[in-house]
C-alpha cells in the first residue's frame, strides 16, 4: 500500500509499506479521504521527529475487524480518531482529556495518510464513529477539526450577547465564528489580510470581515461595536506578536483563547497588572475529546456547519506534495482534502 512520509514541509513522499495486520479489538481501514491540518506543516513540530506518517482527520471503510470486535463489521464507512483518553483518569474525570496519558498514547498505524489503516482497540471502543449515508466523505473529513473547534469555543466562554474577534480566516477561524453565533453571539468579527478569506468568511455567515491593512484592528472593531472592544478575542495563528495583539484586544472582563501552539522557545511577555485590573481571562484549547467528535458529526450530519464553505481544494493522494505545499502557502485555499479513489 502508499502512505504519506513527511520529512519536511518541501519534502514529502508517497513510500509502500505492508498493509498492517490487525489484532484483536482492533480494526482496518481503508482510507477514502482525509483533511491537511495546519499542524502538520508546523515544521518546528514536525521536522525533529522526521520521518513521520501524518494524518489525523482520516474517513475510510471497515474492510476488516479483529477478534472480539461486535459494534463494527466490514464495509461500515466511519470517521477514526487518532487519540482517545481512557475516561477514567484524573485528568480525564475533569473534562481534560487531551492531558490524558492514554490520549497522548494511542495514535493510528502507519498514519491518517495511508491507504490502509490499523485502528487500535481503544480508538475503536471510544471514538470510531459510523456516518450516515446523507454525509459524504470528504465533509466528514471535518468531524476532527470541527470538534476540535467546539472544545475552543466551550473553552471560550462564550455568553449570549457578547461580542467575538476571531483573528485569522483560514478553515478553523470559519468554524469558530460559525460556533460563536450558535452560541448567541451578538456580533462575530474576523480579522484577516487575504481578501479571498476575508469573503469566505462573509459568506459563512459571519458578520463583519476586517483587512489589517486598512488600519488600526481596534478602532476598526470600536466602529461596528459600539465603540466597545470584543467580550472575547480568538487567536487562531500561532505567532507571539498576534496573540499579543490579542490580549491587548479584548475587552476588560474578557476572554482570550489561543487556538494554536507557538514554538517552545517562544515567550509571550503580559503584564499581570494589566490582567489583574481588567479582569482578562487567558486560556487555551488543544485537541479533542470523544465528546466533542461527537458533537461535531451531529453539526455536520444536520447542515448547521456545512462543508463546501471550509473546503476549497481537493488532491488524489498520490498528489500529495503538492498539497502539502499549498497548505504551508494556502494563499487563496482554506482546508484542503486528499482523496483515494
Amino acid at each position: 500500500m502508499y502512505t504519506v512520509e513527511y520529512h519536511a514541509n518541501d519534502d514529502v513522499r508517497l513510500v509502500e509499506k505492508p498493509v498492517p495486520e490487525i489484532g484483536p479489538g482492533e480494526v482496518l481501514v481503508q482510507l477514502k479521504a482525509c483533511g491537511i491540518c495546519a499542524s502538520d506543516v508546523m515544521e518546528w513540530y514536525m521536522k525533529p521527529r522526521a520521518p513521520l506518517y501524518p494524518g489525523h482527520e482520516p474517513v475510510g471503510v471497515i474492510v476488516q475487524v479483529g477478534e472480539g470486535v461486535d459494534q463494527f463489521k466490514p464495509g461500515q464507512r466511519v470517521f477514526i480518531h487518532h487519540h482517545v483518553p481512557c475516561m477514567t483518569c484524573h485528568y480525564c474525570q475533569r473534562g481534560a482529556f487531551s492531558q490524558c496519558a492514554t490520549f497522548r498514547a494511542t495514535r493510528l498505524y502507519p498514519g491518517g495518510l495511508a491507504e490502509y489503516i490499523r485502528v487500535p482497540a481503544p480508538n475503536v471502543q471510544l471514538d470510531v464513529l459510523p456516518l450516515p449515508d446523507s454525509l459524504s466523505d470528504e465533509a466528514a473529513t471535518l468531524v476532527e477539526p470541527l470538534a476540535c473547534c467546539v472544545r475552543g469555543i466551550d473553552r471560550a466562554n462564550i455568553r449570549p450577547g457578547d461580542s467575538v474577534l476571531i483573528l485569522g480566516a483560514g478553515s478553523n477561524g470559519l468554524m469558530l465564528g460559525q460556533l460563536a453565533k450558535m452560541r448567541g453571539a451578538l456580533r462575530v468579527m474576523i480579522s484577516d489580510f487575504i481578501a479571498y478569506r476575508r469573503e469566505a468568511a462573509l459568506k459563512a455567515g459571519i458578520d463583519v470581515a476586517f483587512d489589517p491593512q486598512d488600519g488600526s484592528i481596534e478602532e476598526q472593531v470600536a466602529a461596528v461595536n459600539d465603540g466597545l472592544k470584543p467580550d472575547v478575542v480568538i487567536v487562531t495563528p500561532s505567532k507571539i506578536s498576534v496573540m499579543q495583539q490579542g490580549i491587548d484586544l479584548v475587552a476588560p472582563g474578557g476572554t482570550v483563547l489561543l487556538f494554536a501552539p507557538p514554538p517552545p522557545a517562544d515567550e509571550l511577555s503580559v503584564k499581570p497588572n494589566h490582567l489583574f485590573f481588567r479582569e482578562i481571562t487567558l486560556r487555551t484549547s488543544y485537541s479533542a475529546g470523544p465528546y466533542e467528535t461527537r458533537q461535531a458529526l451531529d453539526l455536520l450530519r444536520t447542515g448547521r456547519i456545512r462543508s463546501e464553505s471550509i473546503i476549497t481544494h481537493r488532491f488524489p493522494l498520490q498528489e500529495a506534495p503538492q498539497a502539502f505545499h499549498l497548505v504551508a502557502n494556502p494563499g487563496e485555499a482554506l482546508k484542503v482534502v486528499l482523496h483515494v479513489d
